[in-house]
């Protein structure tokens, strides 16, 4: 009668253990969830080995009378070096239906959102990736949280 029951438990433990392998997780939650220009959210992560390859995502919990179908950002990249980059990123938050994508509830839903697979960092030392957004609206409402996530891919280049 023990056995199987321990058998169950580290079934249970083993795979409870198997999940993503972040690197590095950070979430910011959004004062009054009004998303001013004015507040940039900064993740900062240090990189050791530049032969890991990563997956980059963030996470985005919004509630479900959001007025738009998507959310503009703009996204610095800035380096060890201090070279600093910047992109526009739109984050599609509902298909083209309209029908909300992620996970969602009655009041709020939660995308992760891929912004770069299978990336890799050319040099070792600390990165910090910048998020504002871009909005037409200041500040834009219905943005509950953000969340930034380094997912370690377990591959090497």
């Amino acid at each position: 009668m023990k056995r199987p029951v321990f058998l169950l438990l580290s079934i249970a433990i083993l795979l409870s253990s198997c999940g993503p392998a972040y690197e590095f997780k950070q979430k910011y939650d959004i004062d009054a969830e009004q998303w001013a220009y004015a507040d940039t959210l900064d993740f900062t992560f240090a990189v050791k080995d530049t032969a890991v390859i990563y997956n980059l995502y963030l996470e985005v919990t919004h509630s479900t009378g959001f007025a738009y179908q998507n959310l503009y950002t703009q996204i610095y990249t800035r380096f060890p070096s201090g070279e600093r980059i910047k992109e526009l990123l739109s984050l599609e938050l509902a298909g083209k239906g309209g029908i909300w994508l992620g996970d969602c509830g009655k009041n709020y839903c939660t995308l992760r959102i891929p912004i770069q697979e299978g990336a890799f960092f050319n040099q070792a030392g600390e990165y910090t990736i910048t998020l504002q957004q871009f909005m037409r609206v200041d500040p834009v409402a219905g943005v509950r949280s953000i969340r930034f996530l380094l997912e370690d891919t377990g591959q090497r280049r």
